[in-house]
């Protein structure tokens, strides 16, 4: 699935620089600025990025519970901000108002 419009990047690239990035350091904090350095990339329009976020959670959770890590501190902290997500409301319309069209 393509997540950035803007850089034509796919779900699965971002997955695959999450992992690389959580490789080198499991508990460094990984942000979507993070990842388009290490992609080379720049976010342009920014509109993808809480869909990034999203990701992140998702992958970052994911290599933690196969890991050997204790699971209390990873989804403690992860359901903290699923909760901030919740109350600032997830932008799934990237921040457009409903008659913008893009084409």
């Amino acid at each position: 699935m393509l997540i950035c419009h803007c850089n034509i990047i796919t779900e699965k690239e971002i997955e695959q620089t999450i992992v690389g990035l959580l490789d080198q350091d499991p508990w460094q904090l990984i942000v979507p600025a993070k990842i388009y350095h290490a992609m080379q990339k720049r976010g342009r329009c920014c509109g993808c990025f809480p869909n990034v976020v999203e990701t992140i959670i998702r992958v970052t959770e994911n290599y933690h519970a196969r890991s050997e890590a204790s699971g209390v501190d990873v989804v403690s902290h992860l359901d903290r901000v699923r909760g901030l997500r919740v109350q600032y409301g997830s932008r799934t319309h990237e921040r457009r108002t409903a008659d913008h069209r893009a084409a």
